[in-house]
């Protein structure tokens, strides 16, 4: 494969990336491939890239042989429990590069992502730096009743979110990168938060982290360059109103464990403003949009409703459990038949 002119061959990146993909399906072989080659033909070549396997065994052995002569490209076993979180740990803990960087396996980097991550770490301030997430649709276009204001329930970035090189609260972990050293001084990701193979799709692992981080070092800069793009796919089964209310319903139960850890003033303020202003402003206009008949309005103003009573009501379970309480009988049930992840 030929390397594509390297824009970036000035960017402070003495130590290069270190690019993290953890897997845990066969289902998504041709996505994983896709993953990779992207990675493969950025514009800063990464200095590594760690295939980090969940805990299966049959994807391990065919990654393994796939790759057998590609000196760049490592497959490893998660090294800890089954989930996320600690497949993200083992790919820091084998890692040699002065910054990780990870991708979703079911995404595509953009050529110039990793230069763009670069050029923001010439401030030594600055810690992480995350990018954005734009859907692709396996249906090709977007459902007309599924509003942007909820693209982060099927793991994108969200309308609201400020645009542009910004200073966040925390960056999002399918499209992150860090300084490694700052990993390996914070322990890396916390276990038990994130996405652990149950059938429920926690997450929040990375706002933990970030939170963190950010109370360790209080000169810490964390940022998101919307520059630094990547493509995430969307199956069908995620295209539905039931995956979007068990994903919200999860967030709720991952938010509470993680004020649980760093107080509901840290772990809540970006929900605030969202609910505040972002959901509001979106309920507005599929209001407008349906008294004018325009297509998807009623839907929207239904998935928005919908979407923020399920994370309000994991919240609320979440909360009840770390008080000792399991919460109503049953409260899972609805998130039982989704898709992991």
């Amino acid at each position: 494969m030929s390397r594509p002119v390297n824009r970036f061959a000035h960017s402070t990146v003495a130590g290069g990336f270190s690019v993290v993909i953890c897997v845990y399906t066969e289902e998504r072989w041709n996505d994983i491939l896709a993953a990779v080659d992207s990675v493969r033909a950025q514009e800063l070549p990464a200095h590594e890239l760690i295939l980090v396997v969940d805990h299966n065994r049959p994807l391990l052995e065919r990654l393994a042989l796939h790759y057998a002569a590609t000196a760049a490209v490592r497959v490893l076993a998660n090294a800890g429990p089954r989930g996320l979180s600690a497949g993200r740990n083992t790919g820091i803990a084998a890692a040699n590069g002065e910054f990780v960087a990870f991708l979703d396996d079911d995404a595509v980097a953009e050529p110039a992502w990793l230069g763009h991550f670069a050029a923001a770490y010439a401030d030594p301030a600055v810690l992480a730096v995350g990018g954005r997430t734009e859907p692709l649709w396996s249906s090709g276009r977007r459902p007309p009743w599924f509003p942007e204001e909820l693209d982060w329930t099927v793991g994108c970035t969200y309308r609201g979110h400020p645009p542009g090189l910004v200073r966040v609260r925390n960056v999002l972990g399918g499209n992150a990168s860090f300084r490694r050293s700052a990993l390996t001084a914070a322990g890396g990701f916390t276990t038990g938060i994130g996405r652990d193979g149950r059938r429920l799709p926690l997450g929040c692992e990375e706002t933990e982290l970030c939170l963190r981080l950010a109370r360790a070092h209080p000169e810490a800069v964390l940022l998101v360059d919307d520059r630094a793009v990547i493509r995430h796919r969307v199956p069908a089964a995620r295209q539905r109103l039931g995956y979007v209310r068990t994903r919200a319903y999860a967030e709720g139960l991952s938010k509470a464990l993680v004020t649980r850890s760093v107080g509901a003033r840290d772990g809540l303020a970006t929900e605030r403003r969202y609910t505040t202003r972002v959901l509001p402003a979106a309920l507005g206009r599929g209001v407008r949009d349906f008294l004018a008949a325009r297509p998807g309005g009623a839907g929207r103003a239904l998935a928005l409703l919908t979407g923020l009573g399920a994370a309000a009501a994991g919240y609320a379970v979440g909360t009840l459990r770390a008080h000792g309480n399991a919460g109503p009988p049953g409260a899972d049930r609805a998130a039982r038949e989704e898709e992991p992840r």
